[in-house]
């Protein structure tokens, strides 16, 4: 089962487990002691930086997928440190990446360091708001660029286990297998580690299903998902040759579509893989083009949860959108009460990340 950290930081003795959490996730992900040191590094600085200017926040550790699936390339892991605040956010972000705009009394990293170090590095933070910061470390030099509409494709997420818990019931995934993307994300039936089992069950069944289209492989998830306790699944693949995403979903994971500015949902049907899938699985399918967003996620986001402008940002990280989507729809006042995971799948811009 994937560990995940959630880190909450509102004083300083938390600022140690977000850089012991980052070393124990690079130990998960297979790093080297010169990319541990990276990611202790870059979460001890992001984790200073919320005490520091936002009165603290919460640091998020994960073993993720890589943002980029190329034909035939690496896959390996990395190590996704995230924060998210409600603070008075950054006026001035192109100054704040500068080299020399340190935090005072931290390492001196600063934000800019953060940004070369990491493998891949986003932010956005809006005054009066707050700011959410994405970073990610892995092996150096990993990966292969393509020039095809699917090497251009970039996924993300940000998991965040219910209350604390050291595993989270949901989990995501993506895989390719040539001009076809496919994104999932499944809840495991209620949570904490049996949950965690369904959900990881249906991450190892998605990785031999990459040439099914969405309703034959939520058919073979249902197989690897019996003796679990079930999960919801949402599968959206990008047919990237045709231009179209086709998507089946049975039970809770919400999902939408930004198409210029304007959201569609995708629906799914009632059901739990594994144990009460429906007889009949739709597959809707919608037109996909370079300007599209998808959002997936579980229930753990309140029900009233509605996207905004900031969702529908083609240029960010998708992990910073999932960020940003769960920073918003929660907070002390609104506590959730489940896990809560959100996937996002967008086209890199033309001018690239």
């Amino acid at each position: 089962m994937p560990r995940v950290w959630d880190v909450p930081v509102h004083d300083s003795t938390r600022v140690r487990d977000a850089r012991v959490a980052a070393e124990h996730a690079a130990a998960l992900a297979g790093l080297d002691e010169q990319r541990t040191s990276t990611a202790a590094l870059v979460a001890t600085e992001l984790a200073t930086n919320l005490l520091k200017h936002a009165g603290g926040g919460r640091v998020i550790v994960d073993v993720v997928a890589p943002p980029f699936l190329t034909a035939g390339g690496e896959t390996r892991p990395r190590v996704q440190v995230a924060t998210l605040d409600h603070g008075p956010g950054i006026a001035d972000v192109s100054a704040a990446l500068r080299d020399g705009f340190t935090t005072t009394g931290s390492l001196g990293a600063g934000l800019g360091t953060c940004a070369r170090l990491a493998d891949d590095f986003d932010l956005h933070s809006v005054p009066g708001r707050g700011t959410v910061v994405v970073a990610r470390i892995g092996v150096p030099g990993a990966r292969v660029s393509g020039t095809g509409a699917a090497d251009r494709l970039r996924a993300g997420a940000v998991n965040v286990p219910f209350g604390g818990a050291q595993y989270s019931g949901d989990a995501w995934a993506w895989v390719r297998d040539g001009d076809l993307v496919t994104l999932m994300l499944a809840d495991g039936l209620g949570h904490g580690p049996e949950a965690s089992r369904a959900s990881d069950a249906a991450v190892e069944a998605l990785r031999a299903a990459a040439h099914l289209p969405p309703a034959e492989a939520v058919r073979r998830l249902d197989r690897a998902l019996s003796g679990t306790r079930g999960a919801a699944v949402a599968v959206a693949q990008v047919d990237t040759r045709a231009g179209v995403l086709r998507f089946t979903g049975v039970g809770n994971i919400g999902a939408r579509l930004c198409e210029g500015g304007t959201w569609r949902h995708l629906v799914s049907r009632p059901g739990i893989v594994g144990t009460h899938r429906p007889t009949t699985l739709r597959q809707e399918e919608v037109p996909w083009a370079d300007d599209r967003v998808l959002v997936l996620h579980s229930d753990g986001l309140p029900s009233r949860w509605s996207p905004t402008s900031d969702t529908c940002r083609a240029a960010a990280d998708p992990a910073v959108t999932a960020a940003v989507t769960i920073r918003d729809a929660s907070s002390p006042a609104r506590p959730v009460r489940d896990d809560t995971a959100v996937a996002v799948l967008a086209p890199t811009p033309p001018d690239g990340p």
